[in-house]
């Protein structure tokens, strides 16, 4: 579990990069990996919303799925993508206020 510091810190950063070009990358299970590239349009309470390129549709995330590594983000600069910095998980701290 996370604290609800951590998950509004990764809120921050992604709400600060609306309209940016992002890199998402991803697992599907077994050993299969994805990636998308979009611009962040919308930044909600418990998710953020991706417009990706080479698709017509909108994709969505939670902010656990950064905290899990389960995906990915590396923002682009201008000439390529450089990595979001992601607060480190503590498992100790997470044990004293957890989010339901």
């Amino acid at each position: 579990m996370f604290c609800k510091s951590d998950i509004d810190n990764v809120k921050t950063d992604i709400e600060a990069q609306i309209g940016q070009k992002i890199l998402i990358k991803g697992t599907l299970g077994r050993s299969k990996i994805y990636e998308k590239v979009g611009t962040v349009k919308n930044v909600y309470s418990n998710l953020f919303v991706i417009k990706c390129d080479e698709e017509e549709g909108n994709i969505s995330y939670n902010y656990t799925d950064i905290l899990t590594k389960s995906v990915e983000v590396s923002i682009f600069n201008g000439t390529d993508y450089s990595p979001l910095d992601i607060p480190i998980f503590d498992e100790k701290k997470a044990k004293k206020v957890a989010v339901v």
